[in-house]
């Protein structure tokens, strides 16, 4: 058997991936379904029942809540079995993760707790540390929180204020500061906080709720996620004993950051949840409103809405579960002497991390729209709080915010991936200044596609990689060190590479399931990469000329322009009649289709 392939991340741009080299849901294997089922079957049983009760942000019953999640394992699939978790593959996280997606504020507090609550303990905690928390984490005992941002320092953490200091018996570290917007606060038993040693070593500390010193202030009254407990925790000479530093000081920066990257992608996988439950239940209300004397879910509009959420529900779906299979190849590489390493998981972590922002701004995004466009389906009684609808478009408002904002991740994509081909990690500024050669011989007109039914998409998504690396490339010459600054042109740099990661996990998604079960069982999937790369080239091929135009002048833009042009020629598709198509199939089903 041939080596897997292990991706470097951002590689994407320059290598095209087989089906064969890509996890989809499809992949599934009866334990990973299983988990599915059981996630799914706690959510419906144990939550919908009470939604109303919990959204009085009432503790005691989330709290049972989530013991009840930690006695079936969903609390601790990343944790290993000798700490009382699971052990599982990302994939299963992602699994769960999706699942509990549509548990609304429940959802809130299990992300938190089971990800950036619990496992900078899982990847940075010594051996004493972790038999002494990850059980109690594992099984719901205790709920976690994480504390980084301040007052002052929300997206530029490391201008933290919050201070530690070794008291004068070397016991303790004593701790001054106050952290903003911590979700579980009220709650939580443990806290990851992040501060300063001697005012300048950023460093991570686990810090326990009855810690002297520790308290946490009143409940913010947010819009939305209001079955959650969000609060300032305070820290008035908090005494941490100094086995209770994470990892090593100074290196807090480590463990916040590689978190974060798992946070991004662990919340993209739970948008994926609300998408698929909001064309679902959109459908279902679709069918029984009668207007005209006949369903609405017959009109035309109603019929794009459907499918646009569903489109772009099975376009974030594939780049979730993508990306967790590159997880676990990474971390497959590992021995079980360096999985026990900080370091050594931080690097693994942190190989993925444009990748993570991707499915960060990508899952939230797509989830915003699907929740907009389920309001405006069910109209007047969207708006009100007596249907899902309403609750469901407040809370999904946060994901756009939390695990640093939007415009930082679309920052950090093209700077993570620019950073690495500066260091040599990255083959893309080659690749780069070999376009002007490829356009030269290069003729839409004369290219020959292959008889599959998704040639033209396969052709497209190649040539938005070439578009990519053009208008990155000239704006790097351009700007050089100073291209950080010019934040207008790396977020448009980053949509287009958002894009094309989604559309090629799609793509090639469905060329797997082409593979295995034939075109007519695929026939939507295919439909659905057919329609969403038609929507998507010309977003592509816009925001490339706006950065052209921006970076050139004269002849140059002239020729940069005609090369962008060429590069992004297509014959439209009938998109009107495919996205009928799926309509109907979600109408029929009265569920997400694919």
């Amino acid at each position: 058997m041939a080596e897997k392939k292990i991706f470097v991340g951002g590689e994407f741009l320059i290598t095209d991936a087989t089906p064969e080299e890509v996890f989809t849901p499809e992949d599934f294997s009866d334990e990973h379904g299983m988990i599915m089922d059981m996630a799914k079957d706690f959510v419906e049983k144990e939550i919908r029942p009470i939604d109303d009760q919990l959204e009085e942000k009432n503790k005691d019953l989330t709290l049972s809540l989530l013991a009840k999640a930690g006695e079936l394992g969903l609390l601790g699939t990343d944790i290993p079995e000798e700490y009382g978790g699971m052990g599982l593959d990302k994939v299963s996280t992602t699994v769960v993760t999706e699942a509990l997606g549509t548990a609304g504020s429940f959802a809130v507090v299990y992300g938190a707790h089971s990800g950036i609550g619990s496992l900078p303990i899982v990847y940075f905690g010594n051996e004493e540390q972790k038999q002494k928390y990850l059980p109690k984490l594992a099984s719901g005992e205790w709920c976690g929180a994480y504390c980084l941002t301040e007052p002052g320092a929300g997206s530029d953490a490391l201008n933290a204020k919050t201070k530690a200091v070794l008291s004068e018996d070397g016991k303790n570290y004593i701790i001054n500061g106050e952290k903003m917007f911590i979700t579980n606060a009220g709650w939580a038993s443990s806290f990851i906080v992040y501060a300063k040693v001697d005012g300048e070593q950023f460093t991570g500390f686990i810090v326990e709720k009855d810690f002297k010193g520790v308290s946490t202030g009143k409940e913010e009254k947010k819009m939305g996620a209001h079955g959650s407990s969000t609060r300032p925790v305070i820290l008035e000479d908090a005494e941490v004993p100094v086995e209770n530093v994470l990892f090593e000081i100074g290196k807090g920066h480590k463990i916040a950051f590689n978190i974060l990257n798992i946070g991004r992608w662990k919340l993209g996988a739970a948008s994926v949840g609300g998408c698929k439950g909001c064309v679902s239940e959109a459908v279902k209300y679709a069918n029984g409103r009668i207007q005209f004397k006949v369903p609405i879910s017959s009109f035309g509009l109603i019929k794009t809405k459907l499918t646009d959420m569903a489109v772009k529900g099975y376009m974030s779906d594939s780049v979730m579960y993508r990306l967790a299979g590159m997880f676990d190849d990474k971390l497959g590489t590992l021995s079980a002497e360096a999985k026990k390493s900080g370091e050594e998981n931080a690097k693994a972590i942190e190989e993925y991390a444009a990748e993570c922002s991707i499915a960060k701004v990508y899952g939230s995004e797509t989830l915003d729209f699907c929740v907009d466009e389920y309001v405006q389906i069910l109209g007047g009684y969207g708006f009100c709080a007596e249907y899902p609808a309403e609750r469901y478009y407040r809370d999904s408002r946060i994901n756009r915010i939390w695990e640093g904002t939007n415009e930082i991740n679309r920052m950090l994509i093209p700077g993570t991936l620019l950073q690495r081909a500066m260091k040599g990690r990255l083959n893309l500024l080659q690749e780069a200044q070999g376009i002007a050669d490829f356009l030269m011989g290069y003729s839409p007109l004369s290219v020959q596609l292959d008889d599959t039914p998704l040639a033209l998409q396969e052709h497209m998504i190649r040539m938005a990689k070439k578009i990519a690396l053009m208008v990155a490339g000239g704006a790097a010459m351009k700007f050089q060190q100073n291209l950080a600054r010019e934040q207008e042109v790396l977020g448009k740099v980053a949509d287009i590479i958002i894009e094309i990661f989604a559309m090629e996990s799609g793509l090639l998604r469905t060329l797997k399931m082409i593979d295995k079960e034939g075109e007519e069982k695929a026939k939507y999937q295919i439909d659905a990469v057919k329609v969403y790369v038609d929507e998507a080239i010309p977003k592509i091929e816009s925001w490339a000329k706006q950065i052209i135009a921006y970076v050139e002048e004269g002849d140059m833009l002239r020729t940069q322009l005609a090369g962008i042009k060429k590069l992004a020629r297509y014959q439209p598709i009938d998109a009107v009649s495919l996205k009928r198509e799926i309509a109907d199939r979600i109408i029929d089903l009265e569920a997400y289709p694919f």
